[in-house]
C-alpha cells in the first residue's frame, strides 16, 4: 500500500486528491493536508471584495467532501519536509509518512516586499484571499459614504496580473451602478512593461484593448512601476523606461488601494535543500516530479516557471487554471503509472487560458503555448465572457461538491472558446 500526501486544498489539490482517488485502487491511501479546513475559490474574489458574493457561496467544508470520497484530511498547515525521511511535520505536531508526496500549496503572498504594503498591518489591500477581500468590502462600505482616489495593481515581482485588471474593471461597474463613478479617480499601477502584457508578453492585442477600455473607463495607468513604499493615502512607485532608467517619480494619492504582491514559495517548501530556486518555487521537470526528489511532485503557483521576458522592473509569469488543470492530471496519471510499474510518462502544459470578467462585459484570451512564438495567440472581448465566468464559478463548485474528476478545461472550456473563434472567422 502506497500514501500520497497532498499538500494544499485549492484549485490545484482538490482535483489532484480527486484524480488520484479516481485512479488509484482502493489499497492506496489518499491524504490531504491544508491550513484551513475550507476550500475557497478563489477566482471570484474579487466579487467578494463588492459585495457581489458572499463568502458562503465561494467556499466550502473540505473535510465532508474529501470523506465521501474516501481521502482522508488534516486541517493543518505543514511546518516541514523531511525528503530523506519521506515525512512531513505539520504545525499541529502531526507527522505524516508518505510514499509519494505532491506539493500544491499555491504561493505565499509577499507583501513585506514592499514597506506599507498588505492588508495586515499594511495600507493596500489584496484579493488573494477570500479573508482579504472581505477586508476590502468592509472598508469598502466605508469609502462609499465618503468616495475619493482608488488605486488597482500589482506589485513589483507580481506574476498574476489579470485579477487586477479585472477588479479595477468591477470597481468601475460597482460604482457607476451606485451613480458614485464621477466622484472617483481611478490609477492603474502595475510592473508590466506595457498595458496588456499580463506577464506573457501581450496575448493577440491586448495591449490596443486593454488600453481603450482603460481610456473608457476613466482609469489612468502608470506601467514599469517599481512601487517601492505605501504611506497612509500614497503610493511611492517610480517609472522605468525600457532601458531600465528613471522616468518618473510619482506619489500617486488614494483612499482606498488594492495591489496584489509578488509571491514565493511558502516557508515549509522553501526550506527543503535542493528543492526549490532563490524564490521558493518547486523546480520540476517535464513529469511535474522534482528535479532532486524522484517522488515528490508539485502543480499550481508553487512551481518554478521562468519569466517570458526580462522586463525593467521584475515580473513573473502567471500559472492559470488550464495549465495548472494539466499539471495535476499529469501528476495523478504519472503517480498511478509506477505504482502499477510503468514509467511516468504524463506531461502537464504551459498553455494559457483565462476568462476575466470586467464587471458587465469580459476578456477572454488564449495563449498556446505560453512562451511566445505561439500556435494560439487570441484575445476577445464580449459580455458572453462575463457570464461565462459565472458558468465556471457554478460548475467548478459543483465539481468540487460531487468530486468530480473531469478535466473543466478540456471538456468544456477549450470548446466554448474554439466556438466562438470559428464564429468570429464567419
Amino acid at each position: 500500500m502506497a500514501h500520497i500526501v497532498i499538500m494544499g486544498a485549492g484549485l490545484g489539490g482538490m482535483p489532484a486528491a480527486y484524480e488520484l482517488r479516481a485512479l488509484l485502487p482502493p489499497e492506496h491511501q489518499v491524504t490531504v493536508v491544508n491550513p484551513s479546513d475550507t476550500f475557497q475559490f478563489t477566482p471570484s474574489n474579487p466579487w467578494v471584495a463588492v459585495g457581489w458574493r458572499e463568502r458562503s457561496v465561494v467556499t466550502l467544508p473540505i473535510a465532508p467532501m474529501l470523506e465521501r470520497k474516501g481521502i482522508r484530511f488534516v486541517a493543518s498547515g505543514a511546518s516541514s519536509i523531511d525528503p530523506a525521511a519521506n515525512r512531513v511535520t505539520l504545525e499541529n505536531g502531526q507527522s505524516l509518512e508518505y510514499d509519494y508526496l505532491v506539493i500544491t500549496t499555491g504561493p505565499k503572498l509577499s507583501f513585506d516586499e514592499v514597506p506599507g504594503a498588505g492588508p495586515h498591518g499594511g495600507h493596500t489591500h489584496s484579493i488573494c484571499t477570500v479573508g482579504h477581500a472581505e477586508m476590502f468590502w468592509a472598508e469598502y462600505q466605508k469609502f462609499l459614504e465618503a468616495p475619493g482616489p482608488i488605486v488597482v495593481g500589482a506589485m513589483p515581482g507580481a506574476s498574476c496580473f489579470g485579477p487586477a485588471y479585472e477588479f479595477a474593471f468591477i470597481l468601475d461597474a460597482d460604482l457607476r451602478r451606485r451613480k458614485l463613478r464621477h466622484k472617483v479617480p481611478m490609477t492603474y499601477v502595475t510592473a508590466e512593461p506595457y498595458i496588456g502584457h499580463l506577464g506573457l508578453g501581450g496575448v493577440g492585442d491586448s495591449k490596443s484593448m486593454l488600453e481603450s477600455e482603460l481610456r473608457g473607463h476613466d482609469i489612468k495607468w502608470i506601467t514599469s512601476a517599481r512601487t517601492t513604499k505605501v504611506e497612509p493615502g500614497t503610493l511611492f512607485t517610480t517609472q522605468l523606461d525600457d532601458q531600465g532608467k528613471v522616468v518618473k517619480e510619482h506619489e500617486v494619492p488614494f483612499k482606498l488601494a488594492m495591489m496584489l504582491p509578488a509571491f514565493k514559495g511558502v516557508d515549509a517548501v522553501a526550506g527543503v535543500a535542493d528543492l526549490c530556486n532563490p524564490r521558493g518555487f518547486v523546480l520540476i521537470d517535464e513529469h511535474q516530479r522534482s528535479r532532486k526528489y524522484r517522488n515528490i511532485f508539485s502543480a499550481g503557483v508553487c512551481v518554478a516557471i521562468p519569466p517570458v521576458e526580462a522586463t525593467p522592473v521584475p515580473s513573473g509569469a502567471p500559472k492559470t487554471g488550464y495549465m495548472i488543470e494539466t499539471m495535476v492530471t499529469a501528476i495523478a496519471h504519472n503517480i498511478a503509472d509506477e505504482l502499477a510499474g510503468r514509467p511516468a510518462t504524463a506531461k502537464g502544459t504551459w498553455n494559457a487560458i483565462c476568462l476575466a470578467d470586467m464587471g458587465d462585459t469580459g476578456a477572454a484570451f488564449v495563449a498556446l503555448p505560453q512562451i511566445p512564438p505561439r500556435n494560439v495567440n487570441w484575445f476577445k472581448k464580449g459580455k458572453w465572457v462575463h457570464y461565462a465566468k459565472i458558468a465556471f464559478e457554478k460548475y467548478f463548485m459543483r465539481k468540487m461538491k460531487t468530486g468530480n474528476s473531469d478535466p473543466i478545461y478540456e471538456k468544456y472550456v477549450l470548446k466554448a472558446l474554439g466556438i466562438v473563434r470559428l464564429a468570429d472567422r464567419g
